[in-house]
């Protein structure tokens, strides 16, 4: 079977299951593509994208050098033309090109609304990682922007696109197995949470910290920041709570067909870890509560997970039967009589060799960004709504970052998705948008 037959083939498999009914051919996706963001994701999404579409990638920005002409190398051996791409160090001058048919973007938290408002609005289709925002404002203006100019923009929780959790969704949950399902536990014990007290210093000659740092509180530079780490800073995002609750969120949201939480609560603190220079919480527990369902997230990073095999993972409870799903599989186990159901994570080595050696891939969700980038493709081609569209991940993102507002003012926040507001606080109502540094501009959904 050669290339061409094959990506027909792997296309209509998947379209089977996760795709909207329409035939695309990914063959015949010849895009010009372009990413904000060179870093581990950023290049993973990149070269997944590759792998199933011959698209030219011509573009690639990054405020750190090396990381850019790494990642310029690497991308002139994989694509199909073997052609080096442009190279920007400020975004808006690869977008200022407008010759553009797709943008990744894959920078940090608190760099993910400017770029992609800016890309939609140069006429470009998205795939912005998770979460979509930092703050409920500025991921708001992102759905206004992607409405406005009409653009497909895909969100970056490809647990929607991950082969067993379409299973589970469709064979478990849309079967009725569960019965009435009434509770979902999520949750997360990887140790993630960086334990290191590095001294400030002087950032590297090739990293430009000033931009990397944008709209965000300007800190004194730290090693924590660059690469990887930034995520020990709530100044750029949003804990461990915005960075993997929001994934098992939007997975039970999508498995469930919810749409926003009615109230949102969270406790938790940094109760173990008081060395380190992170200012996230090390435990934290939240409260999503749904008409007639009630979603707890839970996080700790130190000690061991209750369930070795399911260390990041959700657990619908129904009245017929339990579900555990994660990243590596799931478990169905019926109450009373009934047949139990395994299924372990899809890994796809074989027909995607370089997946064996690409540095720093998660071998096991490479199948899932390739089906997330067919589904992109998919809706580009049809200009329809792609499976994690920009609402979609809107509502999960803000939720999560509700949690955290909920643990700042310690109490609960009664959400009104009509008017998106917090319904009788005026002052969880002024924590929604976070203050841009200059002189960056916050976007507000009216303005874009």
């Amino acid at each position: 079977m050669n290339r061409r037959q094959f990506l027909r083939t792997s296309a209509a498999t998947l379209a089977a299951t996760s795709l909207p009914s329409f035939a695309v051919d990914f063959a015949d996706q010849r895009k010009r593509v372009g990413l904000i963001g060179c870093g581990w994701y950023g290049k993973s999404d990149l070269l997944r994208l590759v792998q199933i579409a011959p698209v030219e990638v011509v573009s690639l920005c990054d405020v750190d050098k090396v990381m850019l002409e790494e990642a310029a190398q690497l991308v002139a051996i994989r694509q199909q033309s073997k052609k080096t791409p442009r190279l920007y160090a400020d975004y808006r001058e690869m977008l200022r090109e407008k010759d553009l048919d797709a943008v990744l973007i894959a920078t940090p938290d608190h760099w993910h609304a400017l770029p992609m408002i800016d890309a939609v609005k140069s006429g470009a289709d998205v795939y912005v990682q998770k979460p979509t925002g930092v703050d409920v404002v500025e991921s708001q203006a992102m759905v206004a922007a992607a409405r406005k100019y009409n653009r497909v923009v895909q969100v970056g929780t490809q647990r929607r696109s991950t082969p067993h959790l379409i299973e589970a969704r469709e064979q478990i949950i849309k079967t009725g197995k569960l019965g009435k399902v009434g509770l979902v536990e999520i949750c997360c014990y990887y140790h993630m949470r960086a334990t290191e007290n590095p001294p400030d210093s002087t950032p590297p000659p090739t990293f430009d910290y000033e931009m990397w740092t944008g709209p965000a509180p300007m800190r004194p530079y730290n090693s924590l920041v660059h690469p990887r780490k930034w995520r020990a800073y709530m100044e750029y995002g949003n804990g461990i709570v915005g960075d993997m609750c929001v994934h098992m969120l939007d997975m039970t949201r999508w498995m469930l067909d919810l749409g926003w939480p009615r109230r949102v609560s969270s406790s938790g603190g940094i109760f173990v870890d008081k060395k380190s220079r992170a200012n996230i919480t090390d435990t934290q527990t939240a409260m999503f509560e749904f008409e007639g369902l009630n979603v707890i997230w839970t996080h700790r990073a130190y000690g061991s997970s209750p369930d070795p095999k399911y260390p990041w993972a959700a657990t619908f409870y129904g009245d017929q039967g339990t579900l555990k799903a994660g990243v590596m599989g799931y478990d169905f186990v019926p109450q009373g009589k009934g047949e139990s159901v395994h299924r372990d994570v899809v890994y796809e080595l074989e027909q995607y060799p370089e997946d064996k050696t690409e540095k720093d891939l998660e071998k096991h969700v490479a199948p899932a960004i390739r089906g997330h980038m067919k589904d992109f493709l998919a809706a580009i081609a049809q200009r329809s709504k792609p499976v994690a569209d920009i609402e979609q991940g809107h509502i999960s993102s803000a939720s999560s970052i509700l949690a955290n507002l909920s643990l700042q003012l310690g109490r609960s926040l009664t959400w009104d998705a009509a008017t998106h507001k917090v319904t009788g606080d005026d002052e969880a109502n002024r924590l929604l948008a976070r203050p841009y540094r200059a002189p960056w501009i916050h976007p507000t959904a009216e303005a874009v």
